[in-house]
């Protein structure tokens, strides 16, 4: 498989879990049917919507590639037939976040790198790629996004595009330095999560 094949499959990777993590928090809201099924196009495709405005891809990724429309379908298939099971599951929507934007952030740096733009824009748009979605959902459903919060979220996706941009520097294999780096975000969540770390407020 080549760079930019799987390039693609994170992207509708990525896709997918963010549609089920919509679903879900739009669920939980008790929206009906029609409202979730918008907060989970909106959550997959947001960030990466916004990082292709930014570095002037256009028309946007899933305006031109139907396969993202079925992703974010599917996700929303998921969501509504496993509801009952995935809600029984305290920490589900969690981990799909966390999946959700460590793939993206990667996905948002490769893109960027493309469009000849430098490594730091590349590690600024892997974070919008990842937190965009999510602060767009959380805004619908009436929470105070993650972003803006205490928790290490956008920070675990900046630190993590640094780690993939120095692994890409020492020459490590694509695909080794792709699975490093989802580990990593999703390792830095749970763990700050499980011990509650954060970044210190500012008085």
């Amino acid at each position: 498989m080549s760079t930019e094949e799987l390039v693609y499959v994170i992207d509708l990777g990525g896709t997918l879990v963010f549609a089920i993590s919509g679903w879900l928090a739009a669920s939980k809201k008790q929206m009906d049917p029609f409202g979730a099924s918008v907060i989970a196009f909106i959550t997959a495709v947001g960030g990466g919507t916004l990082r292709d405005l930014l570095i002037g891809s256009q028309p946007v990724g899933w305006m031109v590639d139907q396969n993202y429309l079925l992703m974010i379908g599917g996700g929303i298939g998921l969501g509504y037939l496993f509801k009952r099971y995935l809600e029984k599951l305290r920490k589900t929507m969690f981990l799909f976040d966390s999946i959700g934007i460590g793939l993206f952030t990667i996905l948002g740096i490769e893109k960027t790198l493309d469009f000849g733009l430098t490594p730091v824009i590349a590690v600024m748009m892997g974070t919008v790629s990842a937190v965009f979605g999510g602060v767009l959902r959380d805004t619908l459903a009436n929470e105070v996004p993650l972003i803006f919060r205490e928790e290490i979220y956008a920070t675990a996706c900046l630190t993590g595009g640094i780690l993939f941009l120095i692994l890409g520097y020492f020459n490590v294999n694509v695909d080794v330095k792709i699975i490093l780096t989802v580990c990593y975000i999703i390792g830095l969540r749970i763990i700050s999560v499980r011990n509650k770390w954060s970044l210190p407020a500012i008085k």
